[in-house]
């Protein structure tokens, strides 16, 4: 994602219930969309997601803005050494550039999340449009991945505006997060991983970035910090499939 104005959008949302955030850094996302129906189990639902799939001392990491050609490929190798799996947000431009990363993602067994064509901020799109943006990232993210499963959907700078129906009725479950420490303009290491330990809950998304930048110091974090969490009891997961 580029976040120069990130933090601020997500604290206009106004027209969607936020939870509340455990530190300053941190930022929630709706819990429920007003207006949002129920679905049968086996479908999306217009819910924004922002849990793992088990309670307790659990955490999912998720991963924006790849693939990247040079951080995606580290922060594959970190993963696989620590024997966790993430899911991948993808920018559909990017796909098209790199589209054997998007392959090396999904041959280790992570998650495909559909994160737009453009990275545009989709707050006021229509459906249509918004239709019509994630029907090609899909398609661009199967032209690396035939037939490839993509479950999640995350909106851009967290505006989420009509897309979480959009996105439901095209199979894919609105992700967000429940903690997010800012590694779009990178604190150093060190900084990243204190915000990590502190803003984790159980149970949460975290949201992390492997593309728009350098991403070096998230990488580095990320093997950092996935033994230590490990020796303290947590267990990392998938994020909740349904709302």
């Amino acid at each position: 994602m580029n976040f120069p104005f990130h933090r601020s959008i997500l604290l206009r949302k106004a027209a969607l219930p936020l939870a509340a955030t455990a530190l300053a850094f941190g930022a929630a996302i709706p819990a429920v969309l007003a207006g949002a129906t129920p679905a049968q189990a086996d479908q999306a639902t217009p819910v924004v997601v922002d849990s793992t799939r088990h309670e307790g001392k659990y955490l999912s990491l998720t991963f924006d803005d790849g693939p990247d050609p040079v951080n995606t490929p580290r922060l594959l190798a970190a993963l696989e050494k620590h024997h966790v799996k993430a899911t991948f947000c993808l920018w559909g431009d990017h796909v098209k550039q790199h589209p054997e990363i998007v392959r090396q993602i999904a041959d280790a067994g992570h998650l495909l999340c559909n994160h737009t064509m453009h990275h545009d901020n989709m707050e006021s799109w229509s459906a249509d449009a918004i239709r019509a943006d994630l029907e090609e990232t899909s398609a661009v993210i199967r032209q690396a991945v035939p037939e490839a499963k993509i479950n999640y959907f995350r909106a851009p700078y967290g505006s989420w505006g009509g897309t979480p129906q959009v996105a439901a009725g095209l199979g894919m479950q609105p992700l967000g997060w429940a903690t997010v420490v800012g590694d779009w303009d990178p604190p150093g290491t060190a900084e990243l991983v204190r915000r990590l330990k502190e803003g984790i809950r159980p149970g949460g998304v975290v949201l992390l970035h492997d593309g728009g930048g350098d991403r070096t110091q998230t990488v580095e974090a990320v093997d950092q910090i996935i033994p230590e969490l490990k020796s303290e009891g947590w267990r990392f997961d998938r994020p909740a499939r349904r709302g």
